[in-house]
């Protein structure tokens, strides 16, 4: 026995071996899983490749990895490679295809797979489930030998989330054992139905509850409208959590109960960034954009949900230029854009009609796959449109099929908006033979492409076969039409006849439509009339009284005039000032009428007015002083007509856009007449394109000529 070594004491000798070898490989598992998680799987793979000893939960943790980022087919590949392999193997090869969305992949596995357990089961129902394939999740689950509280659970919130409340009520009573989530996904059901009270019940009989239960049940009182109960819950729950106050705040910003909102925010311990946003959004929508943009500053860690917040205020609000600064703000400081905010900007660059900002939107649309979306395409053609490039609308356009009415609409309206009738015409006859049911807003466009052109005829015929032909019904917008239409055309009396026929009441558009067609065609007798009535519906608009002013004045009739102003200063009427910008390297330039406007480059705008007032006398331009002295229903009086806000931007246009570059420019209120006369002899004698969009439509000017054919 001298030199022998006992058994205990050859065990004590290679415990610690043991203990070296086993913390080794927990440490290799260890750096697999971490660079797994952080999306670092070519490093996790190498740490795999140099263990000296891989047992199979080493394997297990590589194909993990592997499925952790998104690369099932190497997942799949060690897989097959593994020496050995046990039933967490098969299960980890199961929950990995149904993580990547590969269900029917992952049933093969689970028709293959040499032994079940219950983990493997319940994967499979889970994967089901996560696909909206309750049915067959629900066979495989009655097909279960035995089920867990984790197998019913998934099950159940599988009914609950197709809507089979009743059937997963019949579930939850036969479960052997009911533990707080499964409490809490029925109680959430029953929220999502609106059935309150069997919620509150489940609730009530909870035996123990935590705080995603009351949170839950909070949740569900405000989704539903009763904000108040909910506050009642709210103060008596015995802890809260970040999500409890943010869904109490969401209940009065959701509400409009902003004031609420702000004293509940204030309070708040943690301001989660979910919560400051849905401040934002709140202050917001109650039109307080200066208290929104306070808490937009305030937030240390910005997500996207943040910035497109803000930027969606800005958007409803008219702040456009603000929105395009943080947009730009946003892409300096490295966020990415998400939907709501591409979709935001989208809709602020065709309000400023901002092409170049436009254009890398759409290019960040692309980027992100988003520009296959048909509701993405409605929003890019209606951008395209407003900013006047129609061949890229119409490419967008052709390229989708089938199309939504809404992309039929957009590029009905665009060409009406560009005055191409015959374009509009021929799409509105496409829409109707491609089987695509029309409404309200096709009528609209089509009806408005005739009126911008005077097509009465057309436009009596398409208006008659509204009801007996297309089965809309004609409601007050499409009178409005017809009776611009008609008093474009000089049809005064017509339209009038059409207003005292109409089965509907007359509203402010349509008394509008007449007054304009009155004073084009100096009817003084209707205009009264048509002033009259829009004074009444609209007291405090300032245009009837303009119009009506130009229209007495023009007749001479000074004591009219100084009338309607003495009553428009007893009123407190005031009119919306004229306002034009420009967009050049993707900054918006506003101009307003006079010289009094503030621009860095005043000076050398005011110099290219000069040239240009020159070069337009010698072609044979002179001013239309009836413009100065009454037509301030488009732009307030200032001292020169060459110093309207659309000849400001005009003239910038020229130092600033390249050659061979149109010029665009755009206006709030309709263009003045004696402009839309200059601006035809300036893109002549510069040799450049110009293209106006005013209030009621587009310009485009070329040689001389305005595409409007002066028929506006």
């Amino acid at each position: 026995m001298g030199n022998s070594v006992s058994c205990s004491s050859m065990q004590s000798l290679l415990m610690p071996c043991r203990r070296y070898c086993t913390s080794v490989a927990i440490a290799y598992h260890s750096q697999i899983a971490r660079y797994a998680r952080i999306g670092q799987i070519e490093s996790a793979r190498r740490v795999f490749d140099e263990m000296p000893d891989k047992g199979i939960v080493s394997w297990n943790s590589m194909v993990a990895g592997y499925f952790q980022n998104n690369r099932p087919r190497e997942a799949r590949y060690l897989f097959d490679k593994m020496p050995d392999r046990n039933t967490v193997s098969w299960n980890g090869l199961i929950s990995g295809y149904v993580k990547n969305r590969m269900v029917s992949e992952a049933r093969k596995v689970f028709d293959t797979m040499p032994e079940r357990n219950v983990v493997s089961w319940t994967a499979m129902v889970r994967g089901y489930v996560q696909e909206g394939l309750v049915s067959e999740a629900e066979t495989l689950f009655w097909q279960m030998p035995e089920k867990n509280v984790v197998s019913w659970t998934v099950m159940l919130g599988g009914l609950i989330q197709v809507r089979r409340i009743d059937e997963a009520r019949g579930l939850f009573d036969i479960m052997p054992v009911k533990d707080v989530v499964a409490r809490t996904n029925m109680i959430s059901g029953y929220c999502q139905e609106g059935r309150l009270a069997e919620a509150r019940e489940l609730f009530d009989e909870m035996p123990r509850r935590n705080v995603i239960s009351w949170t839950t049940m909070i949740s569900g009182y405000v989704q539903n409208g009763q904000v108040d109960v909910a506050r009642k819950l709210f103060e008596v729950m015995p802890e809260k959590n970040e999500v409890s106050w943010t869904a109490m705040l969401m209940g009065y910003t959701q509400s409009g109960r902003i004031e609420e909102a702000s004293e509940l925010f204030d309070a708040m311990p943690v301001k989660a960034v979910v919560a400051c946003n849905a401040m934002i959004l709140g202050f917001g929508q109650n039109g307080e954009v200066a208290k929104a943009r306070q808490v937009f500053h305030q937030i240390r860690e910005k997500d996207d949900g943040t910035w497109s917040a803000m930027i969606k205020v800005y958007e409803w609000k008219g702040f456009e230029v603000e929105a395009l600064n943080l947009f730009a703000l946003m892409q300096r400081e490295g966020v990415r854009s998400n939907f709501p905010s591409l979709i935001s900007v989208l809709s602020v660059c065709a309000s400023l009609a901002s092409l170049d900002h436009g254009r890398q939107v759409h290019a960040e649309l692309v980027k992100s796959q988003f520009d296959s979306d048909i509701f993405v395409a409605s929003v890019l053609i209606t951008m395209y449109v407003k900013c006047g490039d129609l061949v890229k609308a119409r490419q967008i356009f052709d390229r989708f099929s089938p199309k939504d009415i809404v992309m039929w609409n957009s590029i009905i309206t665009g060409y009406a908006q560009h005055g191409l009738v015959e374009e509009a015409l021929q799409v509105f006859h496409e829409m109707c033979s491609s089987g695509m049911a029309t409404d309200g807003v096709t009528f609209v466009g089509v009806l408005s492409a005739c009126s911008y052109t005077g097509k009465v005829k057309e436009g009596l015929e398409i208006f008659e076969s509204m009801k007996s032909k297309y089965l809309v019904e004609p409601k007050t917008e499409h009178y409005a039409c017809m009776v611009d239409l008609l008093g474009r055309a000089g049809l005064v009396n017509d339209a009038m006849d059409l207003i005292q026929k109409m089965p509907v009441e007359a509203d402010a558009i349509i008394w509008g439509a007449l007054l304009g067609a009155c004073r084009t065609h100096m009817n003084m007798n209707l205009a009264e009339v048509a002033a009259k009535k829009l004074l009444q519906l609209e007291p405090k608009n300032a245009g009837p009284y303009i119009l009506l002013s130009n229209i007495y004045a023009s007749k001479g009739r000074w004591g009219d005039v100084a009338e309607l102003r003495r009553n428009m200063r007893v009123k407190k009427v005031s009119k919306s000032p004229g306002c034009s910008w420009i967009e050049v390297e993707k900054r918006v330039h506003m101009f307003t009428g006079g010289v009094s406007t503030k621009h860095p480059e005043l000076s050398s705008i005011m110099k290219m007015l000069e040239k240009l007032d020159g070069m337009l006398r010698e072609a044979g331009y002179y001013p239309d002083s009836s413009f100065v002295l009454h037509d301030v229903d488009e732009e307030e009086k200032v001292r020169s007509l060459g110093y309207h806000s659309e000849r400001l931007a005009v003239a910038f246009g020229l130092l600033k856009v390249p050659e061979g570059m149109p010029i665009r420019v755009m206006k709030n209120l309709r263009v003045c007449g004696d402009c839309h006369s200059a601006i035809k002899l300036i893109a002549k004698i510069t040799g450049r394109e110009i293209i106006l969009r005013d209030a009621n439509r587009f310009h485009h000017f070329k040689d001389g000529f305005c595409s409007c054919r002066d028929y506006w």
